[in-house]
């Protein structure tokens, strides 16, 4: 038997291949599905299923083009109705792969069609449980996404399915069982996730806030429900199209991935209105870019940012990369449900340069100019756009905080008049949100390079006392 998580950083998702005497079956498979055909491949197994844990919000599994192109079976757990061929088990049935056996556990509460899978061995041992988004490693999934598809799913409702989940099907097995989640830490699927990726389930019934065994229902519902932030825009996109069906990756893929030089490329942004997504380093992006063109880059927490700040997902896009990773962005749009690129920008920005076409900029400074520029121009407003929880927990002393996750709840906040020093933890999307301004027409926006890490390590300015964040989640 061969199990392997397969984890993507940048969406802090673990999918899983499973291997038993030729063989196979993939987890919460991602939208390209190549690797996972590759891997079976190797082994000359043959992939028998593919289990979803439920219909996902954060990204867009790969279910559909898998169990076509390799004539798997997709298996979801009880009260799932996907809108496309698949089988819907029952709680407690055993599906068996080559020697090993896997349990169905229907584990409602994250959404009500949640399903955890438990893998036994040949001799019938309990080995490992793969819980989607009902158990993370110091954290549970949250129980208020589901309503933003069904409005009669309180998240107090949900909350409480998950407290009799987990203690009625996942608390009783064996604490030697290995816990297997879909997420780790930086997933806005849960609260306050773990790094690790995988644990014993003995060391969670210790260790993890919401399996103490004392614990009340309400109290439950009350510490799994506080500190919830809204999920980002793209979520229940996500979801109907898991449950709807979708676009075949390779069409999406084909659509994208047409490389256009300058004249087309400009000519495409203006009949179609479509977003210019620059996805270069962003201090590179800053010294030169296309006019109205926005700054996500590709070495970051790409996906999630680009459903944040991104609000209809199928909006066309198109695409400025370094060159030789269209393809990639193109990929990674596809993952969150981006499924529209129109075109890339062939050879980048530096053709776009070389045509001679028009180029705008965005000032970017150093800690050490900022603090002399504050010294010189009293007139000058400091700009934290890290999250709440970040600033609360330290921040430049008479700066003002507009997180990038909101901004626009907070446009009319922001002047056109004044002149902004803004800031986040590293420099990343602090050029997100001057980018976006800028395209709405923002000209007094200052980037500090490297934020507030560089800030603070400067030794110059006043920073607030440090609170621990997880007195604000």
């Amino acid at each position: 038997m061969k199990i392997e998580q397969i984890y993507t950083g940048c969406l802090a998702q673990g999918a899983y291949y499973i291997e038993s005497n030729g063989e196979a079956l993939v987890i919460d498979p991602l939208r390209e599905v190549d690797p996972y055909i590759t891997r079976a491949e190797k082994s000359g197994a043959k992939i028998k299923y593919v289990l979803e844990t439920h219909f996902h919000a954060d990204f867009v599994s790969g279910h559909i083009d898998l169990a076509e192109k390799t004539g798997a079976q997709i298996v979801f757990g009880p009260t799932a109705k996907p809108g496309f061929k698949a089988y819907v088990a029952n709680d407690g049935e055993v599906l068996r792969l080559g020697d090993v056996t896997i349990k169905v556990l229907h584990t409602p509460g994250h959404t009500m069609e949640s399903t955890c899978f438990l893998l036994s061995d040949a001799t019938g041992k309990d080995i490992a449980i793969f819980t989607g988004d009902t158990l993370f490693i110091g954290d549970v999934g949250r129980p208020d996404l589901a309503q933003k598809v069904v409005a009669d799913l309180t998240q107090d409702k949900l909350a409480r399915h998950l407290f009799t989940s987990l203690r009625t099907k996942i608390m009783p097995l064996a604490d030697d069982i290995i816990v297997y989640p879909a997420h780790g830490s930086g997933s806005a699927c849960g609260k306050n996730m773990s790094k690790e990726t995988s644990d014993t389930l003995g060391n969670q019934k210790l260790f993890n806030y919401a399996l103490r065994a004392d614990m009340t229902e309400e109290e439950f519902v009350k510490e799994v429900t506080d500190g919830l932030m809204p999920p980002p825009a793209y979520f229940p996109e996500n979801v109907m199209m898991n449950i709807k069906g979708y676009d075949s990756i390779d069409t999406v893929m084909q659509r994208g991935n047409s490389a256009l030089d300058p004249d087309a490329f400009e000519a495409a942004a203006t009949e179609t209105g479509a977003i210019l997504l620059d996805t270069r380093e962003a201090q590179v992006f800053a010294q030169g870019f296309i006019p109205n063109s926005i700054n996500i880059g590709i070495d970051g927490s790409f996906a999630p940012w680009v459903g944040a700040m991104i609000p209809d997902i199928k909006h066309q896009i198109l695409v400025i990369a370094d060159d030789g990773r269209e393809e990639e962005v193109v990929t990674r749009l596809a993952r969150v449900g981006y499924d529209y690129t129109i075109g890339y920008l062939n050879s980048g920005f530096e053709a776009w340069e070389k045509a001679g076409k028009e180029i705008d900029h965005i000032e970017s400074v150093t800690a050490v100019e900022m603090a002399r520029r504050l010294t010189s121009n009293h007139d000058l407003t400091v700009l934290d756009v890290r999250r709440a929880s970040e600033h609360f927990s330290e921040h430049v002393i008479g700066s003002e905080n507009i997180p990038l996750d909101y901004l626009n709840d907070h446009l009319a906040e922001i002047s056109k008049d004044k002149t902004y020093l803004v800031y986040c933890a590293g420099g990343y999307r602090s050029m997100i949100f001057n980018s976006i301004l800028k395209a709405r027409g923002y000209d007094n926006l200052i980037d500090v390079q490297g934020g507030f890490k560089a800030i603070k390590e400067s030794g110059l300015f006043q920073i607030s006392n440090y609170v621990c964040p997880s007195t604000m989640l």
